[in-house]
């Protein structure tokens, strides 16, 4: 079993920053791949960010390229989502995702099969 925690949400301006954080009771380099989904309030879940293995290959939504930055830092079992420059169409819940086999990076959620309670984010205008 594996539990992943997320925090370092809250409410920001825009133009701010923030950074989340995600946890795993596992260690993460058992955990081949970690990303970040999000989900605003009567909107679809979507992909944010994907970090492979050891931070070595990462891919983002275009809505955030540029302004996130995923990394891991497997010897404390986390991995991170940096973002700069918010924007009021970033608030949403945001998940921690985490798939236990190897393979390609993948943004579709159905790909994962390990994920958080998530954390809220809120910028405001």
């Amino acid at each position: 079993q594996v539990q992943l925690e997320e925090s370092g949400g809250g409410l920001v301006q825009a133009g701010g920053s923030l950074t989340l954080s995600c946890t795993a009771s596992v260690r993460t380099l058992d955990v081949y791949l970690m990303g970040w989904f999000r989900q605003a309030p009567g909107r679809d879940r979507e992909f944010v960010a994907v970090v492979r293995g050891s931070g070595e290959d990462t891919y983002y939504d275009n809505s955030v390229k540029g302004r996130f930055t995923i990394s891991r830092d497997n010897a404390k079992n986390a991995v991170y989502l940096r973002m700069n420059s918010l924007k009021p169409e970033d608030t949403a819940v945001y998940y921690c995702v985490g798939r236990r086999y190897p393979g390609t990076l993948s943004t579709a959620f159905n790909d994962y099969n390990v994920w958080g309670q998530g954390t809220q984010v809120t910028v405001s205008s």
